[in-house]
């Protein structure tokens, strides 16, 4: 018999367009429970809680049904969602993951550093002497879908196109995806056309890159099928595009609040990996990561039955103070891991690739623009699910 009891526990109105993660009300109800009640299911506030749910095997992941639950149960849509690898369950998870990981070997990764690094610098060129940006559309975009396009092998000269299309597809993510079907299946048409060049292009010149390696993953029929290559390569462009533009846009903003250790970072751009891990911990664009339990069962008192939807807060996770304590924003602290990618099994699988892309930019802004502000004028997606800036306007000193 369950010990604990959901109507006692608080509760979090996680449609209210004005709800948000990051706001007092989600932190007092972490210091009064390890979960709350929302309009969904479950949400987890704390830290040691969530990395025990992430890989608890009663737990699926959660977003598989979404397209349905919408209303979409066919077409390329319903097909390309179901195609993920953050979807597949069991054997099918486990083969595509197998099949998948050469792709992403570091040593590979790392050959492509000096590209990040000279993309970074020359994307700062064009504005540094300036003293303003607008940083979304003159860095974070352009960086993040050019650093897909040269991974990929894609024309990087059109990495507008490459953004607008992923952006678009963003809109499945949203309540509205029933409406939005059109659109967003002419954009994933517009992806699967750049997919198929770049596996048409691997085939028929092989390299030591990364479209070769999911080609030639595995041996005899278990390999990667002809579907399968253009649905993860589409995967990989929306999902690395998406991500990366919207996490460097919180990295600036979390050092706008603490411009000391942006001077750190400028100092020492050996950093830039710890710094990428401590905006990840505290301002995380992945704010929640949704579980479904496929059988009931109990986990600390609490009798959670099949169906539910669990919410596992990773902002809420990553600031817990029962294990950050009263910590502060610090590039140079030693931490726990962050839930910023997932965990578990469903770990995102191109972590490597954004961890390694962001720890590149993060120090070279700080040592060429140096201290600077955001303006008032800037404006941002809502502070629940996947956020992050719509518009992100600086001014800054170019110190460095």
């Amino acid at each position: 018999m369950s010990s604990v009891s959901t109507r006692n526990a608080p509760r979090l109105n996680v449609t209210d367009p004005g709800f948000a993660i990051t706001s007092d009300q989600v932190k007092n109800a972490r210091d009064q429970s390890w979960f709350a009640e929302t309009e969904y299911g479950l949400a987890v506030l704390r830290y040691e809680e969530m990395k025990a749910l992430l890989r608890h095997p009663k737990l699926r992941q959660g977003s598989a049904a979404w397209p349905a639950h919408n209303g979409v149960t066919e077409g390329p849509l319903a097909h390309w969602w179901a195609s993920w690898v953050l979807n597949k369950e069991g054997g099918d998870h486990r083969r595509l993951r197998r099949l998948m990981n050469p792709a992403f070997a570091p040593k590979l990764i790392n050959t492509l550093v000096p590209r990040f690094q000279a993309l970074a610098g020359e994307l700062v060129d064009a504005f540094a002497d300036r003293g303003s940006c607008e940083f979304m559309s003159e860095f974070a975009e352009p960086y993040a879908a050019r650093v897909i396009a040269i991974m990929l092998g894609l024309p990087e000269d059109e990495w507008e196109i490459i953004a607008a299309e992923s952006t678009t597809i963003g809109l499945a993510m949203g309540v509205t995806l029933k409406q939005d079907l059109p659109q967003i299946e002419a954009a994933l048409a517009r992806l699967h056309d750049y997919a198929d060049a770049a596996i048409e292009a691997r085939i028929a010149e092989p390299r030591d890159d990364f479209v070769t390696k999911l080609i030639q993953s595995g041996s005899g029929d278990d390999k990667l099928s002809r579907d399968e290559l253009r649905d993860v390569i589409a995967l990989l462009i929306f999902g690395g595009y998406d991500t990366t533009r919207n996490q460097l846009g919180l990295a600036m903003q979390t050092f706008a609040r603490n411009p000391d250790q942006w001077d750190i970072l400028a100092e020492r751009p050996d950093l830039g990996g710890a710094a990428v891990e401590e905006v990840m911990r505290i301002n995380p664009t992945v704010r929640w990561v949704t579980r479904e339990a496929i059988e009931d069962f109990e986990y600390e008192g609490l009798e959670i039955k099949a169906g539910t939807t669990v919410h596992l807060l990773s902002e809420s996770a990553g600031t817990d103070p029962r294990v950050f304590g009263d910590a502060e924003f610090d590039i140079t602290a030693e931490r726990q891991p962050h839930f910023g990618f997932g965990g578990g099994i469903h770990h995102c699988v191109g972590h490597f690739v954004a961890r390694c892309d962001m720890s590149e930019a993060l120090p070279l802004l700080a040592r060429r623009l140096g201290r600077f502000r955001i303006e008032d004028s800037a404006t941002w997606l809502p502070d629940s699910g996947n956020t992050g800036p719509v518009s992100l306007p600086l001014t800054f000193s170019s110190a460095h």
